[in-house]
C-alpha cells in the first residue's frame, strides 16, 4: 500500500463510498492515504467510527455522499440493501440533477444490477459495473482483481482510482460483464478450496505432512493456485479466524453462481458436488468462520477429527467460564442443631 501525503488533493475528485464494510472500508482508507478527498456513510456506526479514525468525512446519508461525491462507490452484501441505497441515489439525483459515476462493486445477482440501470436518470450518470475478486489481506497485496465494466470512456476516467487499490484492473467490456467474470472467478474458487481441503485430508490419511506438501506444490507454476496458498496454511492449523472469506457469505455466491447456471442451461457437475460440504459446515457451526474450514468437514468424513476444532474450543472455553464461575460461588454450610439425649 503506497503511502502519500495526508493532505487531501482537492484536484481529485471526492469519492463516495456507500457501504463501509470490510472492502469499501479498506477500499476507503487507502484512497485517503493516496490524497482523495473520502466521504461515507454506514448504518453501522462502528463502519463510520473507522473511517472518521482514518480522515475521511462520515455522512448522515446516503442522499448527502450521492450531493458530495464526483465518484461514488457502492458495496453492498445483500439485494435489499443494493435496492434501497440506489433508490435514494435514484431520487436525490432526480431532485438534483448533476454529473456523477456510479460504481458498483457488490457481488449480487445479475437481476440486481439490471435493476439499478432501470432506476437512474439517464443524463448526466455514468453506471459501471466492477466487482473485486480477492480479500482484504489481499489488498494488502495489491492482489485484487477488480472487473471494471461500462461504457469505455467513463471507465478510463476512474482506472486512477483503481490503481490505487489494485495493479489488475482489466476492462472487460459492456455494463454487466464485470459481475459475470466475477462468477466465473468464484467458480473456480469454490472448486479449488475443497480441493485443497481433499488434499490436505488425504495427505493426512497417508501419513505425509500437509506443510510439506503445501511447501512443494504451493510455488509450483503448474499445481499450485493463489488458493492453495492462502487457504490451506488455515487447514493445516486448523485455525480459521479471523476469515479471509466466511462461509455464511460464501453461501451466498454458491447461490447465485448456481441460479445463473440453471437459467442459461449450463452443467456445473463438479461446483455442485462442492455445495454439501460447505452446507456442512454451516450444520456443524462454522459459518462464521473462513471457508478453508471445509478441511474440517472432509477431516470428519474421512475419521481424523472427532469434531471440528471451532467447536471443540467452543466447548473448552465454555468449561473454562463454568468452572471459573463455579469457583468464585461461596457455599454457606448449615449447621444442624445439636440435639441432646435426655435420659
Amino acid at each position: 500500500m503506497k503511502k502519500m501525503d495526508s493532505v487531501a488533493n482537492t484536484q481529485l475528485p471526492v469519492v463516495g463510498i456507500v457501504g463501509l464494510g470490510i472492502m469499501g472500508g479498506i477500499m476507503a482508507e487507502t484512497l485517503l492515504l493516496n490524497n482523495y478527498r473520502i466521504v461515507g456513510f454506514d448504518i453501522e456506526k462502528s463502519a463510520c467510527a473507522r473511517l472518521k479514525k482514518a480522515g475521511g468525512h462520515v455522512a448522515k446519508s446516503v442522499a448527502e455522499v450521492t450531493k458530495q461525491a464526483d465518484v461514488l462507490i457502492t458495496s453492498l452484501a445483500t439485494s435489499n440493501a443494493l435496492r434501497v441505497v440506489y433508490q435514494e441515489i435514484a431520487s436525490t439525483l432526480k431532485a438534483q440533477p448533476k454529473k456523477i459515476t456510479l460504481v458498483e462493486t457488490s457481488t449480487l445477482a445479475m437481476v440486481d444490477k439490471d435493476w439499478i440501470a432501470t432506476q437512474l436518470p439517464k443524463k448526466q450518470v455514468a453506471l459501471l459495473d466492477c466487482p473485486i475478486s480477492g480479500t482484504a489481506a489481499r489488498m494488502k497485496d495489491r492482489a485484487w482483481t477488480i472487473f471494471v465494466s461500462g461504457k469505455k470512456s467513463s471507465c478510463n476516467e476512474v482506472q486512477p482510482i483503481f490503481k490505487c487499490l489494485s495493479d489488475n484492473s482489466p476492462y472487460v467490456g459492456e455494463y454487466g460483464n464485470g459481475l459475470k467474470m466475477k462468477f466465473i472467478a468464484n467458480h473456480l474458487v469454490a472448486i479449488y478450496n475443497v480441493a485443497c481441503a481433499e488434499s490436505v485430508t488425504f495427505a493426512r490419511k497417508i501419513g505425509l505432512d500437509p506443510q510439506e506438501v503445501l511447501d512443494i506444490f504451493g510455488p509450483s507454476p503448474v499445481i499450485g493456485t493463489g488458493v492453495m496458498r492462502l487457504r490451506t496454511p488455515f487447514m493445516i492449523k486448523r485455525e480459521y479466524s479471523p476469515p479471509t472469506m466466511k462461509v455464511e457469505v460464501w453461501q451466498k455466491d454458491m447461490q447465485v453462481i448456481g441460479d445463473l447456471a440453471k437459467s442459461v442451461g449450463c452443467p456445473l457437475p463438479i461446483f455442485n458436488a462442492t455445495a454439501p460440504i460447505y452446507t456442512a459446515a454451516m450444520a456443524q457451526g462454522l459459518a462464521l468462520q473462513d471457508t478453508a474450514s471445509t478441511a474440517e468437514v472432509l477431516g470428519q468424513m474421512a475419521g481424523l477429527f472427532t469434531e471440528n476444532k471451532a467447536s471443540a474450543a467452543k466447548k473448552v472455553a465454555t468449561k473454562k467460564l463454568a468452572t471459573k464461575s463455579g469457583a468464585t460461588t461461596v457455599t454457606k454450610s448449615v449447621r444442624k442443631p445439636v440435639v441432646k439425649k435426655v435420659s
